[in-house]
């Protein structure tokens, strides 16, 4: 069956997580396309930085994802400020934790929990009433590669990105014959500050690697700049896909995940190997 294309240029936006990343390139390319954006962020100084870089209309909103209610109260600022139907509702807010299973703290699984998956929800919730209202948009949840597989290390932020996943592919089904779908959307390693802003309380392979070196090995194996995956999830939903792996990395993940879904780690633990090495001969 062919997709069904879903026009997003020009048309109004919503994007949580905006003052920087993805969220940021998401709302500095549709406002190059010509759309108001409607841009949310618990960092007041890092989203007022992300507005000044837009050429477009725009609302600016402090906001915790983890807040139902405030949630619902910036969709309710965010349908009283339209001039014209809602394009795209972006949920792409989330931070990280690293930590063995073994040795988590249950307050900062807690803490990643309520923004990676409970922020998407609350999202949903608070801007689905006002799409099907308009009979038209589009849902756009950001998962990652971690919805994919799971990692050692990341057993939060995996069960998180899985539980976006299910959720935005549990929605999907109830949208149909609504004019409204929903979108999930699962990052590889993308160039953003999520490492370093990642509550890191030691290192949990016990190498004695300091938060900093963490986060730097982190973004030396990134393969994807902010812009360009802002490109491909926009292309990506205009096209009508359901689902938008962007890096090389995310196909990686993907067909390892599919071919060999139980084994996927040994073969990413040789690549991985090989990666650190690769960091650590250029920063020697």
């Amino acid at each position: 069956m062919p997709r069904t294309r879903r026009p997003i240029a020009g048309r109004p936006a919503m994007i949580t997580g905006a003052a920087s990343g993805i969220g940021r390139a998401l709302a500095q390319l549709l406002s190059r396309t010509g759309s108001p954006v409607a841009v949310a962020d618990i960092d007041a100084a890092g989203l007022e930085a992300t507005a000044a870089t837009l050429s477009g209309p725009v609302l600016t909103r402090v906001l915790d994802v983890r807040d139902a209610a405030d949630q619902h109260a910036f969709a309710a600022e965010v349908r009283d400020w339209l001039t014209a139907p809602l394009g795209a509702v972006f949920n792409n807010a989330g931070v990280a934790v690293t930590s063995s299973v073994l040795d988590a703290v249950p307050e900062d699984d807690e803490w990643l929990r309520a923004i990676d998956f409970d922020g998407v929800v609350n999202g949903t919730r608070a801007f689905l009433p006002l799409l099907v209202a308009q009979g038209q948009g589009v849902i756009v949840n950001t998962s990652s590669v971690y919805g994919l597989a799971g990692m050692p290390y990341q057993s939060a932020y995996c069960a998180a990105k899985f539980a976006v996943r299910g959720f935005t592919d549990a929605l999907r089904q109830e949208l149909r014959g609504t004019g409204v779908s929903a979108v999930t959307v699962h990052p590889g390693g993308i160039t953003t500050n999520i490492a370093r802003n990642a509550r890191i309380r030691e290192d949990p392979e016990g190498r004695g690697r300091t938060h900093a070196q963490l986060a730097a090995e982190f973004e030396a194996m990134t393969l994807t700049s902010p812009a360009k995956a802002a490109e491909i999830i926009c292309r990506g939903v205009e096209q009508g896909r359901a689902r938008i792996l962007v890096g090389p990395d995310a196909y990686l993940f993907d067909a390892l995940t599919r071919v060999t879904p139980t084994h996927y780690y040994t073969v990413l633990g040789v690549l991985r190997r090989a990666l650190r090495s690769r960091a650590e001969g250029a920063s020697a």
